[in-house]
């Protein structure tokens, strides 16, 4: 959660092979994969620019849902899902920048 990078999780490949059922989920849909990962970066990850003033915007419109105690509306619910599309987009370019900007530096 610490960059919000997809990292190599080998510590988890026992728990992954002898884990019950019910204690691993699956996502085969890639819209629900990616829905998934930009709602755990929006909760997780910290920062600056477009795409965490995006997370900023998707959270502001969920307090105020559960503010005034209530379901999403269809309406709300589209457009969260469309903000987290953009925000997949900006946040791969954005960890894209960094390692650029890391081989950069390691390369001086």
């Amino acid at each position: 959660w610490r960059t919000g990078d997809f990292e190599p999780g080998i510590e988890l490949v026992d728990e992954l092979l002898f884990a019950r059922e019910q204690e691993i989920f699956r996502i085969d849909d890639e819209e629900e994969f990616l829905q998934s990962v930009e709602r755990a970066r929006g909760r997780h990850v910290k920062g600056e620019g477009p795409v965490f003033a995006l997370y900023e915007t998707i959270e502001a419109l969920a307090e105020t849902v559960r503010n005034e105690r209530r379901h999403f509306t269809d309406k709300e619910e589209a457009l969260i899902r469309g903000l987290r599309r953009q925000t997949h987009v900006l946040f791969e370019e954005h960890l894209a920048q960094q390692r650029a900007a890391a081989g950069t530096e390691e390369g001086t």
